[in-house]
């Protein structure tokens, strides 16, 4: 049964020390009459703006989860499961922290419920074993962990709404959905700092309880400030180019 208090909910994901990116978003999101912006984790990690983009999430996002690179900050050794790229770049956010910014990732849990959905990073089933839900299978089971109607999920940077009803599992590729009350729902919300799914745009979605209705938004951001930024701080040239074609 679903909770009857009217909530319109922005959710983001992986914003990646990418402050314009934050920034376009942010700015985005007031123009829906949103009441709560939550988190789906990874604030940190690959992009040049880290502390910043802290700052912001911790003074306008009122719930975020503990995504894989915020957690390398605080464990080092999480960083073998890292590639080189993503290793270096985490390497040179911990030399830039400021302890406020450790801080508060230091506060951040695995998973949150919320109202009628479930926020974590990864996966429900392993929150902090780091898992992708990329296709069916992977969804199917991890519809078993979760008890909300709704779990809303980051990590793979590309949008993509799972559903499960009665032992049956689909993918749909609307923008826009109603949510069906005999269904349940997995649901990546992209990435606002490093898209993969070839739309360079940054990505989040709304989430209206009072309408039932969830719709994912792309938003054009300055990329080349983030990626001139980028260069002048050293971090790795593949990194640079790969915000210009959302891969």
């Amino acid at each position: 049964m679903r909770d009857n208090t009217s909530m319109r909910y922005a959710i983001i994901a992986d914003i990646h020390s990418n402050l314009p990116a934050l920034q376009a978003v942010l700015f985005d999101i007031e123009k829906y009459g949103v009441d709560e912006i939550v988190c789906a984790g990874d604030v940190v990690g690959y992009g040049p703006f880290p502390n910043e983009c802290i700052e912001i999430v911790e003074k306008t996002v009122a719930h975020t989860v503990m995504g894989n690179h915020d957690c390398a900050i605080l464990d080092t050794t999480e960083l073998k499961y890292f590639n080189t790229y993503a290793r270096e770049a985490i390497e040179w956010t911990l030399q830039v922290l400021i302890p406020k910014s450790v801080q508060f990732l230091s506060s951040l849990g695995m998973i949150k419920i919320l109202q009628d959905f479930t926020l974590v990073h990864s996966s429900p089933s392993s929150p902090g074993e780091w898992l992708y839900i990329f296709s069916l299978t992977e969804a199917r089971k991890n519809f078993e962990h979760f008890r909300t109607p709704i779990c809303f999920i980051g990590h793979s940077h590309i949008p993509t709404i799972f559903c499960h009803r009665n032992e049956r599992c689909w993918v749909v590729r609307n923008t826009d959905i109603a949510i069906e009350p005999d269904t349940r729902y997995i649901i990546n919300v992209g990435s606002v700092g490093q898209p993969r799914d070839a739309d360079p745009r940054a990505s989040y979605g709304i989430y209206n309880t009072e309408t039932q209705n969830f719709t994912l938004h792309r938003v054009p951001y300055d990329i080349q400030t983030t990626q001139t930024k980028m260069a002048e701080m050293g971090l790795p040239t593949y990194l640079i180019k790969r915000l210009s074609y959302g891969r």
